[in-house]
């Protein structure tokens, strides 16, 4: 079946809100961090090569999921856009300025800036994707949300017409449900990993369940 929704939006943009409703959607399983920290850590040696131009097969990564949200794969929207054609995208939009505080008050800390010993593969990833790919190096405040504004508008002029969504979580179901061609649930929008949900979830390893 392969690939049928990308979230393009970074990191601290209610992905994984966005993954439980997509996946209460029925574009399930979604692809998300959560799942190479937690089921696929063999996957981070392929992040890596990625992240270093080596050619992934795609299909064979993502095989067994309909949709794939926050990093690392929406470091990677354009390669994956070509190859899957009829990708649907969603850009969840947020002001540049509360994302760089919600980044910075949770994963700035845990994103090495420093050349992180080879041996430490998630490390490695992290930095290979997050700092040097989609961040270009620098995280000092300005610089970040010039990067963040940089890649919304990027998806925003790239991406067909009809194959986009650019979307706030505060819309809820309508948009969402309308774009992707399926009947809107009658239950409030799953809303999940605020700042302490953060916590509990990725430092104490707790699962995500969404609140109304």
């Amino acid at each position: 079946m392969g690939l049928q929704v990308l979230g393009a939006a970074w990191g601290r943009t209610g992905t994984l809100s966005v993954k439980l409703a997509l996946e209460r959607l029925g574009f399930g399983p979604c692809y998300h961090m959560l799942e190479v920290f937690r089921v696929h850590p063999e996957h981070q040696p392929l992040w890596v090569d990625a992240a270093r131009g080596v050619p992934i097969d795609w299909g064979r990564l993502f095989n067994g999921y309909r949709a794939a949200v926050d990093w690392p794969a929406c470091a990677f929207w354009p390669a994956l856009t070509e190859a899957f054609p009829d990708l649907r995208v969603i850009l969840v939009v947020r002001d540049a300025q509360r994302w760089y505080e919600s980044f910075d008050a949770t994963i700035r800390a845990g994103i090495p800036t420093l050349e992180p010993d080879p041996a430490d593969i998630t490390a490695t990833m992290l930095h290979e994707v997050i700092f040097k790919r989609s961040f270009g190096g620098a995280v000092d405040p300005g610089h970040l949300v010039e990067r963040y504004e940089r890649h919304v508008d990027s998806v925003r002029s790239s991406v067909k017409d009809g194959q986009l969504l650019v979307w706030s979580l505060t819309d809820g179901w309508t948009p969402l449900c309308s774009f992707l061609g399926v009947p809107e649930p009658d239950e409030p929008f799953p809303h999940v990993n605020d700042r302490d949900d953060f916590f509990r979830i990725f430092v104490q390893g707790e699962n995500p369940v969404g609140r109304a």
